[in-house]
């Protein structure tokens, strides 16, 4: 038999024998579902972390030196569509990292909260990912409807955030947020030691 009269497989029954899905024989797995892969596997686990880069130094008192800091990976009802890490600061609860799967790549947004669970004025301000990122890092330049918030709070020192995070399971996660300016934050979180869970951030359901 001429072998170029042998029909072409589907990708269907190509995938089966390959003993892949259509969607992997088709395209590898993209690497924001590989970083909410790799975050997911800490659901329901909290985590200390410790100020590593703070830059420039501050003349007045930082609202995080010197407190208890811990990270909590939880809202993974749908892990691979969403995860929610609640980032305590001592005794304030009102910060959420709120990380969504779009069809392009992640979002991120800060839910901010009052202890009685209302919105911040300044809340779910982010960005989305614009390159593919990796397993390892991703990054969230600033939104446009985070630019007008920031604005309309006259908060000019945020209009060109970007925030990034990295995360090696079982190793460490990394949150940061950078400026062109030379601002930059980091807080490293141990993730070989997860601790006491902490109480829901203001405003949580459960």
């Amino acid at each position: 038999m001429n072998p170029r009269s042998i029909p072409a497989l589907p990708l269907a029954l190509l995938a089966a024998a390959l003993h892949l899905s259509p969607s992997t024989a088709g395209a590898a797995q993209a690497p924001a579902d590989d970083f909410m892969a790799a975050l997911a596997r800490h659901c329901g686990q909290a985590f200390a972390g410790r100020i590593v880069a703070n830059q420039p130094a501050s003349n007045t008192p930082d609202a995080f030196e010197g407190k208890p800091l811990i990270m909590h990976v939880r809202g993974c009802e749908a892990p691979a569509e969403e995860l929610r890490v609640p980032f305590h600061v001592g005794d304030d609860h009102s910060r959420t990292w709120v990380l969504t799967r779009t069809d392009s790549g992640l979002r991120l947004k800060h839910d901010h909260r009052h202890a009685d669970g209302t919105p911040d004025a300044v809340t779910l301000y982010g960005g989305d990912t614009v390159a593919a990122g990796s397993a390892l890092r991703q990054q969230f330049p600033v939104d446009a409807a985070s630019v007008a918030m920031f604005k309309a709070q006259a908060m000019t020192a945020s209009l060109s955030n970007t925030w990034a995070m990295e995360v090696e399971p079982g190793q460490r996660f990394l949150y940061e947020l950078s400026r062109p300016d030379g601002r930059l934050f980091q807080v490293e979180f141990d993730l070989t030691r997860p601790v006491d869970l902490p109480p829901p951030p203001w405003g949580a359901q459960d």
